[in-house]
């Protein structure tokens, strides 16, 4: 896994509630003491927001604030994925898997699992 995401990660982990992480004081661990829902709202918030920055992009604005609104969005996607019991890891696992395989085929292979 890229060091940027890894030390994102052990970051993430550590502010879980059952790590020691305070809401009083960080940001990710109140959004862990909120629960899934908040955690999937803000998922959602920030997917908008990315879409948005793009259309923003398309219209001649800085291609910064999509990177910026990505970041968000990358950053919130590990949330949730550690909500779960998940790690970018995993998903850059299947990124790996899918490497090389058509969208058609990863598709249809998708209806056989």
């Amino acid at each position: 896994m890229n060091d940027i995401l890894e030390r994102l990660t052990a970051v993430i982990e550590s502010r879980k509630l059952s790590n020691g992480g305070d809401p009083e004081k960080s940001y990710v661990s109140k959004l862990f003491a909120k629960g899934d829902d908040a955690i999937l709202k803000k998922v959602g918030e920030e997917a908008t927001e990315t879409v948005m920055a793009a259309k923003d992009v398309r219209n001649n604005m800085p291609a910064s604030k999509l990177v910026y609104e990505c970041a968000d969005l990358w950053f919130h996607s590990m949330v949730m994925l550690a909500q779960y019991g998940l790690t970018a890891d995993d998903v850059l696992k299947e990124l790996a898997r899918r490497e090389g395989l058509s969208g058609i085929e990863e598709k249809a292979s998708r209806k056989q699992s």
